[in-house]
């Protein structure tokens, strides 16, 4: 599947630090490149039943501002990103205003495409839809089948039995909790409100979760050599990272509430599908709320990118907005923040259009200041900070640091 169009962005002399993230499993910064000159990173992507909202938009500006910084630094960057094009949110919703699925999802696709563009975010190597996918999950599930990493349960209402994953069973690369760090209870917690079913009868374990749903009346399924139906949920980014990817990833990114189940069951299938890690590092955004309550599709409380950009937003001032937060921090949207961002801009934007002024030598002290920030844990309201002290200590913006603001930050000025 096309992903979308990808911005321009400047080769700037010098390089960055290596980036280092904090890694949730580990609760540390780490270089998730283990020095290597290769990174892989996985987005978890969209589930397209709706319009790109601001915890989307902080999401993959996050990773994208983690791609940037690996560039910076030198390194060779693979980036896959998945579309979650058949689930039962995309199912509820297309029934729910009498659409078919498949339309829905492509519409909503296209609207994710051109947000992305707006923000000038970095497009994946890899864009992949899960439905052209479904015949490499079942032959992992059947793999997962033989070596008794996965079992039926029974199920009178479908064409089959659907299969489940034991956490239980013995593997050398993962056990229950080691990407999390949870305790049971409140992963049971968090199973019930996040797409598992812990009370499903016939499981070995409530936390089990599901590998592959049989074929149900008036659901889509599709043929496979473990009989009709259609993946579970966090098999797919198991097999689609290590396929496009190899084991083990730089990093596995999304928001924080995929820390589990997603993440967790996510890492456990493809250390039973290549006894491998995935990553090493699973690094999350924080969540933006907005009206007091986290910004959700099911709650309705949506702030959507192309909302704003509808309203006369300037799309970078969107971008400046969420960059001056902390990536990993929960925060909530106010009006301000784009009335804020707009006014900084204009200034920023006078500063690279006006007549040079300061010295070069300290032009290069801001560059330097800029790529030490990002390369700390993505911290961008300190490259963001760094800038504005620039431009009220009276430094010049010079072409290189347009340049290196543009490559880092995904501001073009001027």
């Amino acid at each position: 599947m096309r992903a979308w169009q990808a911005p321009s962005v400047p080769d700037v002399p010098g390089a960055a630090p290596r980036p280092v993230v904090h890694d949730t499993a580990t609760g540390k910064p780490v270089d998730p490149t283990h020095g290597d000159e290769r990174a892989a990173l996985y987005v978890c992507g969209i589930t397209p039943y709706d319009a790109t909202h601001l915890g989307h938009a902080a999401t993959y500006l996050a990773f994208d501002t983690l791609g940037r910084a690996w560039r910076d630094a030198g390194l060779d960057v693979e980036y896959a990103q998945n579309v979650t094009d058949v689930d039962d949110p995309l199912l509820e919703r297309a029934t729910r205003d009498g659409v078919d699925w498949r339309e829905l999802a492509t519409s909503q696709i296209d609207l994710f495409r051109r947000d992305m563009e707006s923000l000038r975010i970095l497009p994946p190597d890899d864009f992949v839809a899960v439905t052209d996918e479904v015949d490499r999950v079942a032959e992992a599930v059947a793999f997962l089948q033989e070596t008794g990493s996965a079992y039926e349960v029974p199920t009178p209402d479908a064409e089959g039995d659907d299969l489940y994953f034991d956490v239980n069973h013995p593997t050398d690369a993962w056990s229950l909790g080691d990407e999390s760090g949870l305790d049971r209870e409140t992963m049971l917690t968090l199973a019930a409100e996040r797409g598992g079913d812990p009370e499903r009868p016939g499981k070995r374990d409530p936390l089990d979760p599901l590998l592959w749903r049989a074929a149900r009346d008036g659901e889509p399924s599709w043929d496979s050599e473990i009989g009709p139906g259609r993946p579970g949920w966090h098999i797919e980014c198991s097999v689609i990272a290590g396929d496009r990817l190899g084991l083990p990833i730089s990093v596995q990114g999304g928001g924080s509430d995929l820390v589990f189940p997603h993440h967790e069951m996510s890492a456990g299938h493809a250390a039973a599908l290549a006894h491998q890690p995935l990553a090493h590092a699973f690094v999350h955004t924080g969540m933006i709320a907005y009206q007091g309550t986290k910004i959700s599709k099911s709650l309705g409380n949506l702030v959507t990118v192309r909302g704003l950009l509808d309203d006369g937003a300037d799309p970078r001032a969107i971008r400046l907005a969420l960059l001056s937060h902390k990536y990993s921090d929960d925060w909530e949207w106010f009006d301000a923040e784009l009335t804020s961002a707009t006014t900084r801009l204009a200034t920023w934007d006078a500063w690279a259009s006006g007549a040079p002024a300061g010295h070069a030598d300290d032009a290069a002290g801001v560059a330097s200041r800029i790529r030490a920030r990002v390369s700390d844990d993505l911290d961008t309201p300190g490259a963001v900070a760094a800038v504005d002290t620039a431009i009220a200590g009276g430094t010049a913006c010079t072409p290189e640091l347009a340049d290196l603001i543009d490559a880092l930050l995904g501001i073009r000025l001027g």
